[in-house]
Order: C-alpha cells, then structure tokens, then sequence
C-alpha cells in the first residue's frame, strides 16, 4: 500500500478553532474555513496512526528503559488522551462533503462513522465511561458522560451502518474520495477494515458475551459467516498500516535518533521470553543477542542468546547491567537492544500495523475456541501465526540473522554479522507448547499469547488490553521498577481538565463506576 503524505496539516487543525472578523476584517489566511474534504481525511488519517516504539510499547512489555534521562517503565499512570479535536475534525470532513455538493450519504459520511467508532473505541478502552451523546456539540459545553456499555452499543452500530453505506456507495459506482493515506482511497479495502475492526471491538467485549442487548456472539457470527455483506481480510495485503518513507515520514526509531535512542533501550522479558521458550525464529527478527552471552560462548542463532529485562526490575539495576560497554555498543550487556538490522540501518523499517490480518486471524480462533461460532480454532490459530511470520519475513527453511557488529555504522550493510538459521516450520507448530491444545484454559492461553507476539510494534494498546482482559501472557509486576504498588493497572486516570471544566459529570462518573475516586487500579464495566 503506497503511503500519500499528508498535506496542509496546520490547516487542518485550524479547521477546529473559530477566528473573530468583521465583514472580513481581521481574517487571517492562515486559518481556513473551507477547504476539500479530502485534506481533512488526510490529516484524520495522520492523526489515527498509532506510532511504534513510545510510551504503548513499554506500557505492553515489549521493550524497557534502562536509563532514566529518557524515562521508566512505571504503571504510575495519570490522564488518558483523549482524541475530541480529531473528532472535530471528522464532523469538519463530513460538513466539507456535503458543502461541495455530495449527497448525505457518500465515502467521507461513511469513513466518518468509522473514524468516530475508532476513535470512541480508543478513549473508553483507556477511561471507561466518556462523554458520546452530548460531546461534539457546540450548543453544550458540559457533555454527560455515557455508561461504558452506551458507548460501545453506539461503536457497533456506527459500524454497522458504515459498512451499509460503504457497500451501496460501492454497488453504485459512486465511491470515489481522495485524501487516504492507508488504502489509496480504496472504499472496498476500506470496508474490509471496518469489518474486520468490528471484530476486535466484538472479542474486546468477551465478558459481556451474555448480555441481550450487545449480542455479542451473534453479531461477531454474522459477520464471519457473511462474507458478501461483511467482507473482512483475507491476507496481510489487507492490512490497515501506516507506511513510512525516508523523507517526510521516517520510522520513529531510525539512523536519525541512534545515538539517543538504540542504546538507552532493550528488550523485555514479557516478550523475549516466550519467543525463546517457543523456539521461534521471530526473535532474531526483532532482537540482537546480549553481548554478555555472546562473549560467554553462546551463539548468534542459539535462543539462549536473546535475553530480556524483567519490567519489575529496579531501573538503577538494569541500567547497570546495560552500561558495561565496549565503544558505546553495549558488547557487555546483560540484555538483548533491539534488532538494528532491521530497525536502524533504514529509515522505513516496517509498516506500523492499525488493524491486521493475523489479530483478525487471532480473534477468529478465540471466538471459535469460546463457542461463538463453528469455525476451526486450531485453523484460525496457525493462520494468525503464520500472517505474522509472513510480516516478520519468517519463513521456512534457511533465513538470514543479522546483528551488529560492535564499532560499526547502523547505516552500513556491511556493519553486521550475518548468520544463517534453518528453521522447521513443521517442527515449530507440532511443540506441545504451540500446537493448539483445544478446548480449556490452555488453548485460550495459546491464542492470546501468540496473538500478543504478533503484535509487537502495532496495534497501539492492543497487547495491553488483551492481556487486561485475560490476564496472558504474564506481565511482569510486583517490583520496584514497575511502582503502582506492583499492580498493573486496568485504566488510566480522566484527562486532568475534565476535573476543572466539567466537574459535576466527571464526579458522577466517578461515582457511577468506581466508588467516587479517579482509581487506576479499579475495573471498568468492560472488565466485570
């Protein structure tokens, strides 16, 4: 998918703030109030883009700080981001639409509903109750807050009725738009998402499979037995992803920031190790080997090799362990730095996955495996895994496995030592530990935790939240490094100003859902 970058995005952004004039006196050009919907889609698209490598990568376990100039890895959470700016900017995109003369009902009134079913998706997965109904109005400053169960009611439905609308804008030749920079302004691919994303909203909801009102099971059935209404990905080629360039859009951890970043960061034992303890060649993909244990004998392509730091680890400690260097590259260090091959030596590494053929893949096998629908769950389970060798460019058979070689460039090729691995695809999947183990606790165990393998550097939250609702794989907790009491936490904290500017609703919602504190640690409905 070919990546269009964004243009005018400082206009897009004024498109939310009113300016004051006269009969035209006091305009500022700067600041447009009419402009083609499309350059509205287009920023929408660059703001939904859920960047690798921050604050959700640690908060997931899959990487750690070791040194605390650039940060922690504490669960010390406070406010959520919210995202109503954006949002105003989809009200902006569908008013736009219809100002150049397009009917009520055409491809950016259908993205809208899906941006906004995303979006809403986004801020009650991290807070609980928010703001819906009476929120976006311009008439209401102090919207009520809308019970967790009303927001995620009202995300099905926006995605039901895009996917209506996206199918009769398709079937009558009159979805044309511009601006994407996901699908190359695609309605079909575009329709696939909205379905496919449907999906994780509906296994999200696993504890609320009883409740009528949802029917949870029966509309995650639909959709999977319906194709020709609900189409959803059938590869990784559908795959909603941002892609990156060398020039205006790179990677966020790229030869530009290797002096800051590659070093002062490694790789977390949350994910390394059940990557070696599975034997799965993925982990030479991402990661590099300690140089403690290379120096200790072990090989490049040994998975003894790969070692990730505890999260719960005292940060002083860990930055010790990483610290003892030979020329800055870490020869000596106890834990693996992540794979420098594949995310340093270029400034486009790789795509960062939205929504993904392997988790559609996952969610499918977990609602099988619950009973949910007559699909086979083994099958959905090796297709997950084997979409998600697919784009860490596993494959079966011999394949290249790069480190770096202490005192070169990243940049340079020829600045890393290459070995080669051969790996038994058949082997890997007949391990008793990943050969889908059926019906019980431990098949579930299995899905959840290679879907949280597979999610490593996209989908935002993702690994967080299935592990919150599930409790795999295990997050490490319980030490000095992670604080919060050694608890992970089920949900950040309301944005700071809704306690100043909408006090009265804030504290109902409080009250309506967890004893009248702003608690980190407490359960959302979502949860119960």
């Amino acid at each position: 998918m070919k990546n269009i970058f964004f243009a005018s995005i400082a206009a897009l952004t004024l498109l939310v703030m009113n300016g004051c004039s006269v009969d035209g006196i006091d305009k500022d050009p700067n600041r447009p109030t009419q402009v083609t919907p499309d350059l509205v889609l287009n920023g929408i698209c660059f703001n939904i883009n859920q960047r690798p490598w921050g604050g959700d990568a640690r908060i997931c376990q899959y990487n750690l700080c070791n040194y605390n100039y650039y940060g922690n890895n504490e669960y010390n959470w406070g406010g959520g981001a919210w995202s109503f700016t954006t949002l105003k900017n989809v009200i902006k995109m569908e008013e736009e639409a219809k100002r150049v003369g397009s009917p009520a009902v055409n491809p950016y009134s259908a993205l809208g509903k899906f941006m906004r079913a995303y979006l809403f998706y986004q801020m009650t997965m991290l807070t609980g109750d928010v703001p819906m109904s009476e929120a976006l109005k311009a008439d209401n400053f102090l919207p009520k807050y809308d019970s967790q169960k009303e927001v995620f009611m009202q995300i099905l439905a926006w995605l039901e009725e895009a996917n209506t609308d996206m199918a009769t804008l398709i079937a009558s030749g009159n979805s044309s738009f511009a601006g994407d920079i996901y699908f190359n302004n695609n309605l079909a691919a575009w329709q696939k998402a909205n379905n496919t994303f449907a999906l994780r909203v509906l296994i999200a909801l696993s504890k609320k499979e009883s409740d009528g009102d949802l029917n949870v099971k029966g509309k995650f059935a639909n959709i999977v037995t319906n194709p020709g209404k609900y189409p959803i990905f059938t590869s990784n080629a559908d795959n909603m992803q941002f892609v990156y360039n060398s020039t205006l859009n790179k990677y966020p951890v790229s030869p530009d920031n290797y002096g800051f970043d590659a070093l002062r960061y490694n790789m977390s034992s949350t994910n390394l190790s059940v990557l070696t303890y599975l034997k799965d060649p993925r982990v030479f993909v991402i990661a590099e080997p300690a140089g403690a244990k290379l120096k200790a004998g072990s090989g490049y392509t040994d998975f003894a090799s790969f070692v990730g730091a505890d999260a719960n680890q005292d940060l002083a400690d860990m930055s010790t362990k990483m610290q003892v260097s030979n020329g800055g590259n870490f020869l000596n260090g106890e834990y693996s730095l992540y794979n420098r091959y594949r995310y340093y030596r270029t400034f486009t590494a790789e795509p960062g996955i939205q929504i993904g053929y392997s988790e559609m893949c996952f969610n499918i096998a977990e609602a099988a495996h619950r009973g949910w629908i007559s699909e086979n769950a083994s099958t959905w389970y090796e297709k997950g895994i084997k979409a998600s060798f697919d784009f860490f460019g596993v494959k079966n058979g011999a394949m290249d496995v790069y480190a770096f070689r202490n005192g070169g460039t990243p940049t340079n090729a020829a600045d890393y030592i290459k070995n080669t691995y051969i790996f038994d695809e058949a082997a890997y999947f007949n391990q008793v530990s990943v050969k889908y183990a059926g019906a019980g606790e431990n098949g579930l165990r299995q899905i959840i935790t290679q879907k949280y393998l597979s999610f490593f550097q996209n989908s935002g939250l993702e690994g967080y939240y299935n592990n919150r609702r599930t409790n795999y794989p295990t997050f490490s907790a319980n030490g000095p490094g992670t604080g919060n009491s050694g608890l992970i936490p089920k949900r950040y904290q309301y944005p700071t100003g809704e306690r100043t500017n909408n006090a009265a609703n804030w504290q109902a919602a409080l009250d309506r859902q967890f004893g009248g504190k702003d608690e980190i640690n407490a359960d959302m409905w979502i949860l119960k």
